[in-house]
């Protein structure tokens, strides 16, 4: 399920000449039995809306005075969110013949023509107060009060983000909560400024337009509407011809598969990044160890402990962060069944919540290896919204890989990872043609094979900021013995381990100039900074200095060194 709360307007939405039609309480109540949680978002004074709406306990949470009050139905607790008015300014609008004058906990409402006396008494008190406009009602509050702050403060304590949030409504002051949620719906009746920005804008006004909206939750959960939310997209990169090639933040299924050292990780940082800067939760597993230290994350485990569940449940709760699983600390063996644990608990938090709203399953042939189709070990049916990162597609569980609905193919060679993901999904795979393979760093061929028969080739947009992996893992880590450098000179006399980048520069600075020329002429360090690093952008440096005949032992050394430096020796 996608939206597990509806939020509602009053006056104008849900409610017509300030009623609410029998017929649209009865699909709200509709609404919250299905499991799914109800807010009301209202400019009301809580105890009007009482007044004239006795069914009011049907929401969870209501946040009334436009975003200044916020109240609890079933334990019928009140919470004001903001200062309540100053009473020289009331007396003031008093002096000046402001009539009718409303004064709630914390907002003073009145109506049109009197804004501009309410602007004029703002400025000469020199007060900090925001004016806000419903059609001719005229609502003055703190600086920074809205619905949307209201609402951001009853979805915190309901454990549920704005993503899984629909939102309707019809005037001005519902413009900022309708744009934090999810997917945005404004009745017929609407303004025609909000119903430009609305995600969907009903054929029926008021309650019948949120009883229209209602019958699409609960028979399709809005599937319906999904390609109409282009603003939340999540930006990948730029095709060939220059357009832009964007993920689905909502059920993208996607295996993302290469050789070592071709640029995966890139590829999932691009992605992750967007995510959370798009507020998204994400929850990575991390089997290397690779994504300690993104921002926004909190990383659970490491070489010497192994996480615990209810660590990882107790980030996700608080909804301001999402994860990384670090499971170095589990034996290879034992790191499926550690990790379908883990996925069985996160399955459940998201049948009730939504989140996290991705899973990213870094070196899934060990998490998710083909031997548990036939194990014990049960996958869940109804995973989306994941990533499959891998270097082996046709070692990952078929159960698994046959669900997904989209490929990133990383490396030189697309073609032979599309022919290895066939073989592993079970799936007969045949594009009509292919893009000419990669040639650039960050370039990749991406295939969404559920919707186009064609894969396209994109050259994924940078995440802003670094891995801060390879400055720590990479640059001062203990890299084992597999993935060191050797310096040995052409006849193997020497045995100089590099066990990482910091220690490659110092022992390059001293071995002698054959042994340096040695290994230039072999390739091995755009090599090893290609495999054993994984940092395809910097080996490509290294690659053309390599290349270049017209450099001497010395220059090559220098330049290398200078190149390998910048991206990770270098002080900050």
């Amino acid at each position: 399920m996608r939206y597990f709360c509806l939020v509602c307007d009053y006056d104008g939405t849900i409610a017509h000449d300030g009623r609410c039609a029998p017929s649209t309480i009865d699909a709200l109540k509709r609404v919250r039995a299905s499991g799914r949680k109800l807010i009301l978002a209202t400019g009301r004074q809580l105890s009007e809306l009482q007044e004239v709406f006795p069914e009011h306990s049907i929401f969870e949470r209501i946040v009334a005075e436009n975003g200044a009050i916020l109240y609890r139905p079933e334990s019928k607790d009140c919470k004001a969110l903001a200062d309540p008015p100053a009473p020289e300014f009331v007396d003031e609008l008093r002096r000046r013949g402001v009539k009718p004058l409303s004064i709630g906990k914390c907002i003073v409402a009145t109506w049109h023509p009197h804004e501009s006396t309410v602007l004029e008494v703002i400025r000469d008190l020199g007060l900090e107060l925001q004016v806000i406009f419903n059609k001719d009602a005229v609502m003055v509050l703190p600086s920074g009060i809205n619905k949307a702050t209201g609402l951001k403060v009853a979805l915190k304590e309901l454990h549920l983000s704005p993503h899984n949030a629909v939102g309707v409504g019809d005037a001005e002051n519902d413009h900022v909560f309708l744009s934090m949620c999810e997917c945005s719906v404004a009745v017929a009746n609407a303004l025609p400024a909000l119903k430009e920005r609305a995600d969907l804008v009903t054929a029926g006004s008021h309650g019948a337009g949120v009883e229209e909206l209602i019958e699409k939750l609960l028979s399709e959960d809005l599937a319906s509407l999904a390609p109409r939310l282009k603003r939340r997209r999540i930006f990948l990169g730029r095709t060939e011809q220059g357009g832009d090639f964007a993920l689905d933040p909502y059920d993208s299924r996607l295996a993302i598969a290469g050789p070592s050292g071709s640029g995966k990780s890139t590829t999932v940082a691009a992605i992750v990044e967007r995510l959370v800067e798009k507020k998204y939760q994400v929850c990575i597993f991390d089997p290397e160890g690779d994504y300690d230290e993104f921002e926004r994350f909190v990383t659970l485990g490491g070489p010497q402990q192994v996480p615990g569940i209810s660590e990882v449940l107790e980030v996700l709760n608080a909804m301001e962060y999402s994860v990384s699983v670090n499971l170095l600390g589990v034996p290879l063996a034992d790191r499926p069944s550690v990790f379908m644990s883990f996925l069985s608990r996160i399955q459940e938090l998201r049948a009730k919540t939504g989140r996290p709203h991705w899973i990213i399953i870094d070196e899934a042939h060990h998490l998710l290896p083909a031997t548990l189709d036939s194990a014990g070990l049960t996958i869940p049916k109804e995973l989306a919204s994941f990533a499959l990162v891998t270097v082996h597609l046709d070692q990952v569980a078929r159960a698994i890989l046959s669900s997904t609905n989209g490929l990133i193919a990383v490396g030189p060679n697309p073609a032979s990872v599309i022919q290895q993901f066939s073989a592993g999904a079970g799936k007969d795979l045949r594009p009509q043609s292919l893009p000419d393979p990669p040639r650039e760093a960050g370039e990749v061929v991406a295939w969404w094979f559920c919707e186009s028969p064609q894969p396209v080739k994109v050259k994924v947009e940078p995440a802003k900021t670094e891995l801060r992996r390879h400055r720590r893992k990479y640059a001062t880590g203990e890299l084992g013995e597999d993935k060191s450098f050797y310096f040995r000179g052409a006849d193997g006399k020497l045995n100089l381990r590099a066990q990482n980048l910091k220690t490659f520069t110092q022992i390059a600075e001293g071995v002698d100039e054959d042994t340096w020329a040695h290994h230039l002429r072999q390739a091995d360090y755009s090599q090893w900074l290609r495999n054993s690093v994984k940092d395809t952008a910097v080996a490509e440096e290294v690659a053309k200095i390599e290349k270049n005949g017209q450099l001497g032992p010395s220059e090559s050394r220098t330049q290398i060194l200078d190149a390998i430096r910048k991206h990770y020796t270098a002080p900050a």
